[in-house]
């Protein structure tokens, strides 16, 4: 079989067919099945006019015929590939089909001729007589001629739809490998913004108590080495909050009984996968943006399951959106977010945005169930 070229339908230069062994093999057996088929076709009608099969000779001249035609296939394919449709122009089309089809049914009757020929000599059966050629190449002809419409019509469509499965293939590549780098890229932006706010933490208590900032620095440690370590965007829940309870710490050795961190995580949720660091980021931006506060602040961690999703939401008792607040940021941490869940889950993931019962910042990642195990 010709191997499929994207531009082949429509370039105007000359091009070959790369035949490949496995599918001319293929051809071979069809080719081979088909004569053997058509020879005793021939014998039950010889049997059936109640003459008498002359031997093997039946299956001779359809085998001749088969295989004479599977060796002038590189003509068809040759056509096909330099006109596989009207599309080309109907001179060009018209016109190297109409060239192929002559040099393939010369070729394929010249094949027939002398096989038979020789094989009649090799077997002593005499002289081989091929008939009346005023009558028999004409009928040749137009056995050829329903052959090659199908075979050529065959050869085209299998093309087409070869070179639209290719296409698809190198779409769907290029796609998933476009998707990993914005992952990639996102998330790297992502990681530094928590570390830089870790940072300043460990900072602030270095000086007071050397245990706790050990601790603190172990923590850090840990949170860096997550981070550089991990190359995929998600991880299960349980990760996310091993991860988080690190931040956590570093958070209450920072802000001390200001910040009171709460769990709620419904059983069976612990192996869901989940956005590296989102946890993290959430209760990064209830703290950074209530930090002037004086009040004590709540922050409040829920998984639960959520009709056909699952929920996981992080709510606070500070000032809530709309509200001025001493951080600068820009919620680049959010649109981050926002933007994973919609490379991850193609529109069936989303965010949400809203206000707590005592008037603090909701946000809420809604993920589809099958993100689940």
């Amino acid at each position: 079989m010709p191997t499929p070229s994207s531009q082949a339908s429509i370039v105007a230069s000359w091009q070959w067919p790369r035949i490949h062994a496995r599918p001319a093999l293929a051809l071979l057996g069809f080719c081979v099945a088909l004569g053997l088929l058509l020879g005793l076709t021939v014998c039950l009608n010889i049997l059936a006019e109640g003459g008498t099969v002359p031997g093997l000779r039946p299956f001779v001249w359809e085998l001749t015929g088969a295989l004479g035609a599977w060796l002038v296939l590189p003509i068809l394919f040759t056509a096909v590939i330099n006109a596989p449709g009207p599309r080309v122009g109907w001179g060009r089309f018209l016109g190297i089909h109409a060239v192929a089809f002559l040099l393939f049914t010369s070729a394929h009757i010249v094949l027939m001729a002398v096989t038979r020929q020789g094989l009649y000599a090799l077997f002593d059966w005499g002289p081989y007589d091929y008939g009346a050629m005023a009558f028999r190449i004409p009928m040749e002809a137009m056995k050829d001629l329903l052959s090659y419409s199908l075979g050529a019509t065959f050869v085209s469509l299998f093309t087409a739809w070869k070179e639209r499965q290719d296409r698809a293939l190198r779409e769907a590549s290029l796609e998933g490998e476009l998707r990993a780098a914005q992952l990639q890229a996102l998330t790297g932006q992502l990681h530094p913004h928590f570390l830089f706010n870790a940072l300043n933490t460990v900072s602030a208590v270095m000086y007071e108590d050397l245990a706790r900032t050990d601790r603190l620095l172990s923590d850090l440690g840990g949170l860096l080495r997550a981070s550089l370590e991990r190359r995929e965007a998600t991880w299960t829940l349980a990760e996310e909050r091993t991860q988080a309870a690190r931040f956590v710490a570093l958070l209450a050795a920072r802000f001390g009984e200001r910040v009171c961190v709460r769990w709620e995580v419904a059983p069976g949720l612990e192996q869901v996968q989940v956005p590296c660091f989102a946890l993290q980021a959430l209760v990064d931006n209830a703290v950074k943006h209530n930090q002037d506060r004086t009040e004590p602040l709540e922050v409040r961690i829920r998984a639960r399951e959520d009709g056909p999703d699952w929920r996981l939401e992080v709510e606070d008792t500070g000032r809530g959106f709309g509200s001025r607040s001493p951080a600068s940021g820009t919620g680049v941490g959010l649109a981050h977010l926002e933007r994973i869940l919609a490379l991850l889950h193609d529109g069936r993931a989303r965010l949400e945005r809203g206000q707590g019962p005592e008037g603090g910042a909701r946000v809420a990642l809604l993920l589809p169930r099958e993100a689940a195990p």
